[in-house]
């Protein structure tokens, strides 16, 4: 097993944009700014979700949403108003919202199997 990381450019309000390596989370739901990003770029918080470690342990953050630019495609998503100490990070929410899928045997990002019902 390896860790996958990559570069994208998130935006936020007046075109503020910042890129920045992003260490990419399959596992995790929702994408992570450091502070220092998501200040930089200008978002405000817009709620408060609690979320939960892997040890069990539970941390209110505060959740925005931005632009988000990566390889060609770009997408609204919500992401974690990480503190000083949070990592840039990735999450699956995000991945779907940009129709991406992390191979685990590559460790890469490849284009997602697009389902759609039809009744």
């Amino acid at each position: 097993m390896g860790l996958t990381f990559i570069q994208a450019a998130v935006a936020g309000t007046r075109g503020r944009k910042r890129t920045l390596r992003f260490l990419v989370d399959s596992g995790a739901s929702y994408t992570v700014l450091p502070e220092k990003v998501w200040k930089g770029i200008g978002l405000r918080p817009k709620r408060e979700l609690t979320f939960t470690l892997a040890d069990g342990t539970e941390l209110p953050r505060k959740v925005s949403e931005c632009l988000l630019r990566y390889n060609g495609l770009e997408a609204h998503t919500p992401v974690i108003l990480g503190e000083r100490e949070d990592q840039a990070l990735l999450g699956a929410v995000t991945l779907e919202i940009l129709g991406l899928v992390l191979n685990p045997f590559t460790r890469t990002l490849q284009p997602m199997k697009l389902m759609v019902a039809k009744h």
